[in-house]
């Protein structure tokens, strides 16, 4: 099996050639394995659920990992800086879309923590889902029973919003777009 070395920066092309899910992140590479839980996938099925029902008739496109999200100053499927796979990714410029996943900054991303990839998502993710200019990023935390919503402006994540088990989670950017998290949250950690 193809994988990458871990000694050495690694590009896009490297990314080609590796067998298995993996994402490239500063020319470092993460493994998309294990699978993830059981809690995990319901959460990301509610999720991915509730934005379908809100985003079908407003011109926007809801995707579930796997799904490669090219990222950088060349955000092609070609010669990408960055290649990940969100949760869940929003886009509501069809000309991102492309047959190999999504050419450049998604309007919305979602990721759902679990033990394996809680510090990449609050990290590296965090800080390049800001660079590249993705206007809303979701941390979903099945074992609190929260969402951590962050908004971009001006280059930054400024505006922040934490939910609760309890509560209605809501957009910063999409007006209307809420989530009950009761119902996100039901079976997890049973």
């Amino acid at each position: 099996m193809r994988v990458p070395d871990e000694s050495k920066k690694q590009s896009h092309q490297d990314w080609l050639n590796w067998e298995g899910r993996w994402e490239l992140i500063h020319g470092k590479a993460y493994h998309m394995t294990p699978a993830p839980s059981a809690d995990h996938q319901f959460v990301v099925g509610e999720l991915f659920f509730a934005l379908r029902r809100f985003f079908g008739d407003k011109g926007c496109e809801v995707f579930v990992s796997p799904f490669d999200v090219f990222l950088g100053q060349k955000a092609s499927d070609d010669d990408a800086e960055h290649i990940v796979q969100p949760d869940i990714s929003v886009i509501c410029d069809k000309r991102q879309i492309s047959q190999k996943g999504c050419l450049g900054a998604p309007q919305l991303v979602i990721e759902v923590l679990s033990p394996a990839t809680a510090l990449k998502d609050f990290n590296e993710k965090f800080q390049l889902y800001e660079q590249s200019g993705v206007n809303e990023y979701w941390i979903a935390d099945p074992l609190n029973r929260l969402v951590h919503v962050h908004a971009w402006a001006d280059g930054y994540y400024t505006r922040r919003g934490t939910f609760g088990e309890g509560d209605k989670c809501k957009s910063m950017m999409f007006e209307g777009l809420t989530c009950d998290l009761h119902s996100v949250f039901r079976t997890a950690n049973r």
